[in-house]
């Protein structure tokens, strides 16, 4: 059973520069509350097939989780995946969709996220890690929005 939820901003940029902020990992740093460090596993522009791993200090202490890129469609959709058991989370899988749209003079940043594979208690409080996790999304759209606006 996955646990599903969504977040929407609109951010006052082209759609093409929403997109490559949002694969725009050398600039997280400026934006990403929290962020520790990204460590690719390959070079160049991020494609499919892409992995890194993002750690981040939550809660007080440091997490890592790996990430790779499952699909891209420029500049429409990005599609990311978060494996938690190469992870802290140590458990689950996490997709996150954004899909970008133009609305006027700015772009609607659209994320779909979505949880699977959790067992035990996890599955159980599933439901109240995915306000969460929507929360953390949000706040970092919030982030990217800013960061991207001043620009």
């Amino acid at each position: 059973m996955s646990i599903c939820f969504e977040v929407i901003r609109t951010v006052k940029v082209t759609k093409q520069r929403a997109y490559f902020g949002l694969l725009d990992l050398d600039s997280a740093q400026n934006w990403m509350k929290g962020l520790v460090k990204i460590e690719r596993m390959d070079e160049g522009p991020l494609k499919v097939g892409s992995e890194w791993r993002e750690t981040r200090k939550m809660f007080g202490t440091e997490a890592t989780e790996h990430f790779e890129v499952i699909e891209l469609k420029e500049p429409h959709k990005i599609v990311l995946r978060c494996d938690g058991t190469k992870g802290t989370t140590g458990k689950g899988e996490f997709v996150f969709t954004y899909i970008l749209s133009s609305k006027n003079d700015s772009t609607e940043i659209k994320l779909d996220g979505e949880i699977n594979g959790l067992t035990g208690l996890a599955k159980f409080f599933g439901k109240m890690m995915a306000g969460t996790f929507k929360k953390a999304c949000a706040k970092d759209l919030d982030s990217l929005k800013s960061y991207l606006e001043k620009q």
